[in-house]
């Protein structure tokens, strides 16, 4: 059995206790998007191995799998930005229209590439996929660079949340966008370390759904109180 074998059977492993972790904890009632999510990765890594001898049911289960885990993807995100702002109604509806924005901008793109595509669906489906994951590199980004004016800490299990899913879109996005035009022993590592990425990523949320989450702080006050600026501002522009 090769190395990309080994991690990839140890990430099915890691898939299943994290399901199990999410429902012990109940972390699940708290974020419902990534239990879908991390279920659904599961499920497509057990039907991809089911089918990978056959190549066009393993083309047809990677354009339907991937399309799923690009909505959930996003969504995921957007769950993260609504946890954050659960308490400011403002921002949350920021939050809301920006990530249907995104929605529609990727929806034309894949019409487009459906309907002007002249090559194989699955490498049409490549550049929807892209663009999904770069968007949502964006978006997790952004998250990280005003951390702390969002009262985000590392130690929060939605930090935890957001940084496994970074882990695991920049690793898959690095995969889609060099391997194909790499050579192929280049393409096997790249291959590999987004395996390994995502394993990694298994183990950071495990980690952070396992701990305790830190309970609030004097010093979180003044995050709190610009977020409720920010929030009230907004607010007001609604208003008008």
């Amino acid at each position: 059995m090769t190395i990309i074998h080994s991690a990839w059977f140890l990430g099915l492993f890691l898939q299943a206790l994290l399901i199990g972790v999410l429902v012990i904890k109940k972390a699940w009632e708290t974020f419902p998007i990534f239990a879908c999510y991390t279920a659904f990765n599961l499920i497509e890594s057990l039907v991809a191995c089911a089918v990978y001898k056959n190549q066009t049911a393993y083309r047809i289960t990677y354009v339907v799998c991937e399309s799923v885990l690009l909505i959930l993807g996003l969504a995921l995100v957007r769950e993260i930005f609504t946890h954050l702002f659960s308490a400011h109604a403002g921002l949350r509806k920021v939050a809301t229209l920006l990530f249907r924005v995104v929605v529609v901008m990727l929806v034309l793109l894949a019409s487009g590439a459906v309907i002007y595509a002249k090559g194989p669906i699955a490498k049409n489906m490549l550049i929807v996929e892209e663009a999904g994951k770069i968007i949502r590199v964006g978006l997790i980004m952004l998250l990280f660079l005003f951390s702390s004016a969002f009262g985000l800490r590392w130690r929060q299990h939605v930090f935890g949340v957001a940084l496994g899913l970074g882990m695991t879109t920049v690793g898959s996005l690095l995969a889609v966008t060099i391997v194909p035009h790499v050579s192929t022993a280049m393409a096997w590592r790249l291959d590999l370390a987004q395996v390994v990425a995502f394993d990694l990523a298994l183990l950071v949320w495990m980690g952070y759904l396992i701990a305790p989450e830190p309970t609030s702080s004097s010093a979180d006050v003044p995050k709190r109180a610009q977020l409720e600026q920010w929030n009230q501002a907004v607010m007001e522009l609604i208003s008008r």
